[in-house]
């Protein structure tokens, strides 16, 4: 027969052990939630924590976003009312045919909702990434187009360059990666100001590796990321448009799993010139 003492020590041992697999299943839980985090982005691109992302910054990685959606945000909009007209329904078979210059240099203006940012495009690094950018730019691809992700917790980006405005939408083509190696990205971190082309990279199969499109990043404050996202370009002017977009917030999209921002941020219109 238990007497009331090892009863009583039975129980506080099952107690014990019960607390063990809870804190065990959170720990669990809590690595789970920082894998999926770091995986994200992208670029949704969209979310991430402190760790290296191991997925690409693109918008098709929807739980991910989902785990990582910050509650919304009560700030007011900052940004103005889209000008008229409709995002492009455009797409090409390939990659277009280089025409750029790559001894010259170049400069795109976003003309957002939001106000101006302007960039300064690495046209002899990254030649394939920005004379496809500089070819939807002329097409009109990104006009009227959204900013559908912003990430506002660990990395910090807004990513444009889908006129569907899902993260899902592409020209039709994919671009390699370039630039890898460039000097800027040291220690793991794209520094705030870069420019760079989110991808379909999943962290593991080479054959998930060169698959930019048209959708990009904008970094506004230091964030920690692989180098496997082709940095295009520096912002030149409008930082603090982005800062004032940042500080708005975001909010979970149910109908993507993206983290929208709480502003309305669209492209207005977008233009590259040879400067």
């Amino acid at each position: 027969m238990v007497s009331r003492d090892q009863r009583r020590r039975q129980l506080a041992r099952e107690k014990y052990e019960r607390q063990l697999q809870r804190r065990s299943a959170a720990q669990r839980k809590t690595k789970r939630r920082n894998v999926v985090l770091a995986s994200a982005l992208a670029v949704a691109l969209a979310a991430g924590v402190t760790a290296y992302a191991s997925t690409g910054l693109t918008g098709d990685d929807q739980g991910a976003d989902r785990a990582a959606a910050p509650s919304p945000s009560k700030a007011p909009d900052p940004c103005n009312r889209p000008a008229e007209g409709a995002p492009s329904t455009k797409t090409w078979k390939k990659e277009p045919a280089m025409s750029l210059d790559t001894s010259a240099s170049y400069a795109a203006k976003l003309a957002t909702t939001c106000g101006a940012i302007e960039l300064k495009l690495d046209a002899g690094k990254a030649p394939h990434t920005v004379n496809s950018f500089a070819f939807l730019a002329g097409q009109g691809y990104f006009d009227h187009s959204k900013c559908h992700r912003l990430v506002d917790e660990g990395l910090h980006v807004l990513q444009c360059g889908d006129p569907k405005g899902t993260g899902q939408g592409t020209p039709g083509y994919t671009i390699p990666d370039e630039n890898l190696k460039d000097p800027r990205l040291k220690g793991g971190v794209y520094p705030a100001g870069t420019v760079a082309m989110a991808n379909r990279y999943d962290g593991q199969s080479e054959k998930t590796r060169n698959t930019g499109g048209s959708q990009f990043f904008l970094v506004y404050q230091d964030s920690k990321l692989p180098p496997n996202y082709t940095p295009f370009g520096t912002v030149t002017g409008g930082m603090d448009v982005l800062k004032k977009i940042a500080k708005a917030g975001s909010r979970p999209d149910p109908q993507t799993g993206n983290t929208a921002p709480n502003a309305t941020v669209v492209i207005d219109k977008a233009t590259v010139k040879k400067s």
